[in-house]
C-alpha cells in the first residue's frame, strides 16, 4: 500500500522557465519550539566569547560562502531571475560588508567612558539583547541578509532567520556557511515558517528584537505583533526613491547613474531609482540619452553572459508593472520604449520589456507608488 502523498507548503517557481525549482514543508511546531530553545541556550556561549573570536566565526563562514561564488551565484539567478552576470557581485558584496563590521565592532560596541568623577568608577556598557529574529527578502538574499545578521552576531547574540519563500536555497547556504564554521549549536538558526509562524515566532519571549526588510504592509504586520511585547523592531521597507538631475550635471555619468539605479535587477532594489526629476535646461538631451541607453539592454534568459536584463521574480509582479504603465498611460503619460524589440512577449510571463515614461504627475500611481520593476518615470 503506497503512502498518501502530501502537497509541501512551499513550491517555488524558477521566473527563468516557470519551472518548479524546489519544494519545502514549514517548521513543525515542535521544530520551531526546539529552535526558539536552542537560541536561548546558545546565549551564554555566544556572549561569552571576545568581539575578535566572533568576528573570525563571521569572517570563516564568509570565506566559505565565497569559495562557492559560481555555484551559489547561479542558485540567486534560478531563484530571482537576476542576470548571471551581476549575481557573483552580491558574494563580494557580503565579504567587503562583512570585513568593514568585523573592523569597527571592537570600538563601536567598547564601553563608553562618562568624564571621571571622584570616588566613581562610571561607563556605559552594551549587552546583547539576546535573541534576533531576522526576516529577510528574496531581492538581494545574501547582502538584505547579512546586514543584519552580521551586527548581531559581532554584538553576541543570537540570531534567527526566517527568508523569503523563493529564495530557501540562499537561506540554506548561510546554514552552511555557519555550520562548516563551526559556530556552537543555536546560535544561527534558518528556520521556514509561515506567515502566522512568524507572528508566533514575534510573540514568543525568546525574541529580542525583529529586523525586517520588505513590504510596507508587511512591515505594519510585523510591528503590530512586535508592539504587543514592546520589542524593538528595525523595519526597511518601500519606497519611491527619486533622483534630481541638477542644471550643472554631468550628462553622460547621470544618464548611466539614473539608468543603472532604475533598472540593476529589473528594478527590483530596495534603493533602486523609480523617478528622476530634471532641471528644464537639460531635460530633452537627458531623455534622449536615456532611451538610447535602455535600448542597448538586452533582455532574456539570465543564466546567458550576454543577457543584461532578466524577468522579474514572478509573473504576477511583471503584471503589477505593466499594469502601472497601462494607467499611466491612460492617465496622459506618454512611453518612449517599444517593448517588441525585447521580445518580452515570447520569453515567458515574467519577463517584462523596460519602459521609460515622460508626461508623468504626481496623481499617477508610477510617482506615488512602488513600482520595484524595470521603470523610470521621468518629470
Amino acid at each position: 500500500m503506497s503512502k498518501m502523498q502530501t502537497t509541501p507548503d512551499i513550491e517555488t517557481i524558477s521566473p527563468i522557465d516557470g519551472q518548479l525549482l524546489f519544494t519545502r514543508t514549514y517548521a513543525s511546531p515542535t521544530q520551531i519550539a526546539l529552535a526558539l530553545q536552542s537560541a536561548r541556550r546558545a546565549r551564554s556561549v555566544w556572549s561569552s566569547l571576545t568581539i575578535r573570536e566572533r568576528s573570525v566565526f563571521l569572517s570563516t563562514a564568509i570565506a566559505w560562502l565565497v569559495e562557492r561564488t559560481s555555484e551559489v551565484a547561479e542558485e540567486i539567478t534560478r531563484q530571482i531571475g537576476r542576470p548571471i552576470i551581476q549575481s557573483p557581485g552580491e558574494l563580494r558584496g557580503i565579504a567587503a560588508r562583512v570585513q568593514y563590521m568585523t573592523d569597527v565592532a571592537e570600538p563601536s560596541l567598547a564601553d563608553i567612558n562618562p568624564t571621571p568623577m571622584a570616588g566613581l568608577r562610571r561607563y556605559l556598557r552594551r549587552q546583547p539583547l539576546g535573541t534576533v529574529l531576522v526576516i529577510a527578502p528574496w531581492n538581494y538574499p545574501l547582502l538584505t541578509a547579512i546586514n543584519t545578521i552580521a551586527p548581531a552576531l559581532l554584538a553576541g547574540n543570537t540570531v534567527i532567520l526566517k527568508h523569503a519563500a523563493q529564495t530557501m536555497l540562499t537561506a540554506e547556504r548561510l546554514q552552511q556557511a555557519f555550520d562548516a564554521a563551526g559556530l556552537p549549536a543555536g546560535v544561527f538558526q534558518n528556520l521556514c515558517l509561515s506567515h502566522p509562524d512568524v507572528a508566533a515566532v514575534v510573540a514568543d519571549e525568546t525574541i529580542d528584537f525583529v529586523a525586517f526588510t520588505g513590504s510596507v504592509s508587511a512591515g505594519r504586520i510585523v510591528q503590530t505583533a512586535a508592539s504587543q511585547r514592546f520589542i524593538g523592531v528595525g523595519l526597511e521597507l518601500g519606497g519611491k526613491d527619486p533622483a534630481y538631475v541638477r542644471a550643472d550635471a554631468d550628462l553622460p555619468h547621470a544618464v548611466d547613474t539614473v539608468i543603472d539605479g532604475a533598472l540593476f535587477n529589473s528594478g527590483q532594489s530596495c534603493c533602486g531609482i523609480e523617478r528622476a526629476y530634471v532641471h528644464a535646461s537639460c531635460y530633452d538631451d537627458f531623455v534622449a540619452r536615456a532611451v538610447t541607453l535602455v535600448r542597448q539592454y538586452r533582455l532574456g534568459n539570465p543564466l546567458d553572459q550576454s543577457t543584461t536584463l532578466g524577468p522579474m521574480v514572478k509573473a504576477s509582479a511583471a503584471a503589477f508593472v505593466q499594469q502601472q504603465i497601462d494607467e499611466a498611460i491612460e492617465q496622459g503619460a506618454e512611453a518612449l520604449i517599444d517593448p517588441a524589440p525585447f521580445g518580452a512577449y515570447s520569453l515567458g510571463a515574467a519577463y517584462l520589456a523596460p519602459q521609460l515614461l515622460i508626461g508623468v504627475d504626481h496623481r499617477m500611481r508610477v510617482m506615488s507608488e512602488e513600482t520595484f520593476g524595470p521603470l523610470l518615470s521621468i518629470m
